[in-house]
């Protein structure tokens, strides 16, 4: 279901001055983030977040995507799933692996995908769970685990809210190489 707000992404010329200086890095690059930049302070304050959960998690790079992935999911976000297939086909990650995510994957994987409906399920790790998710990825991934299904809830619902559309070389990448 779509719903028309008004609000979309941000182009060049409508670019908030606030956050001037986060066009030309990641804030720029993204609808989503052109979306948020209706709210400048949000997408600054968002911005040291983001590293941590995009780009230095405990989880690691391929393990940070089955759970985006399973959470895009959840969510029933396209641009998510779309963005993330994308990201994780970078990784070198197969589509039989991505696929996968959509039901429940065996190993780490599954393990993973346990992890992100329980939170949502839940809005908690049960104890065994999360020593099992301790023990195979460390406690501090645990915590990244949960930081990383709440950070790409909260992305979700922005990107549901308004409609947010999928980028144009993600999209062309989805419909040249349908997962």
């Amino acid at each position: 279901m779509t719903q028309d707000t008004g609000i979309g992404p941000l182009g060049d010329a409508d670019w908030p001055e606030r956050a001037e200086d986060l066009r030309t890095g990641f804030a720029g690059a993204l609808n989503i983030y052109r979306t948020m930049a209706h709210h400048p302070d949000l997408l600054r304050a968002w911005a040291p977040l983001r590293q941590h959960v995009v780009k230095d998690s405990a989880l690691g790079p391929e393990n940070s995507e089955i759970a985006i992935l399973r959470t895009g999911v959840r969510l029933g976000s396209s641009y998510e799933w779309a963005h993330h297939v994308s990201r994780a086909r970078a990784l070198g990650m197969p589509d039989e692996r991505i696929a996968a995510v959509l039901a429940m994957p065996a190993g780490p994987d599954g393990l993973l995908v346990r992890a992100v409906d329980a939170i949502f399920e839940h809005h908690r790790l049960p104890a065994e769970l999360e020593r099992e998710l301790a023990a195979a990825f460390g406690r501090e991934a645990v915590f990244d685990l949960i930081a990383t299904v709440g950070f790409y809830s909260v992305l979700g619902t922005i990107l549901m809210t308004y409609d947010v559309p999928v980028d144009a070389p993600v999209a062309a990448e989805m419909e040249a190489r349908p997962l």
